[in-house]
């Protein structure tokens, strides 16, 4: 199976859109919400969430809205290959403290990042309620998590590879699955 391209980059950004309306809607507005991406591709999608958001609500300021998680160490595979680089958390206002906290992520798969993001939360204050916003849902969960706004569901072989590239980290948007035994 060759690399084939399920989202372009007008369609990463119609789905942003989407999920910040469903956000919104979720939230009854914008009030005591922050959003907070997951290292690499989350962070650069919550600003992108944010600033949707504030285009829709013009009284939010899109800086206010968007941080950063570090789950460095509560990863679950610090052992198994290098050193991993640590984020900076950047929390809005300051804290997470009754505030609802919409998690970003760019791929839901095991759920394991997801469970670490939850870890490393709790540690650092106790929100109202916790959601979670992802570009890709590809399947294949091993924990019993799943994503409140998703942008685009995509059922995938255990052996293909969901390819996410986002233009601030990687200069274009796009979302691609590859066979097993073939790059993305």
């Amino acid at each position: 199976m060759k690399q084939r391209t399920v989202l372009d980059g007008p369609e990463v950004r119609r789905a942003l859109t989407r999920i910040a309306h469903e956000v919104l809607e979720a939230n009854k507005g914008p009030e005591g919400l922050i959003l907070l991406g997951i290292p690499t591709r989350g962070v650069p999608l919550a600003a992108r969430l944010a600033q949707a958001i504030a285009q829709i609500e013009p009284s939010v300021d899109a800086a206010d809205l968007a941080g950063g998680l570090d789950i460095t160490m509560h990863r679950d595979d610090l052992r198994s290959g290098p050193p991993r680089p640590v984020s900076p958390t950047s929390i809005p206002g300051g804290t997470v403290d009754g505030r609802t906290v919409v998690l970003v992520d760019d791929v839901l798969f095991s759920g394991r990042t997801i469970r670490a993001a939850l870890d490393a939360l709790s540690a650092i204050g106790r929100p109202a309620a916790v959601r979670l916003a992802v570009l890709v849902d590809r399947g294949h969960r091993r924990l019993p998590i799943r994503a409140d706004h998703v942008g685009k569901n995509l059922p995938s072989a255990l052996d293909e590879r969901v390819g996410v590239r986002i233009a601030e980290i990687d200069g274009e948007d796009s979302v691609t699955i590859t066979g097993a035994g073939e790059s993305a």
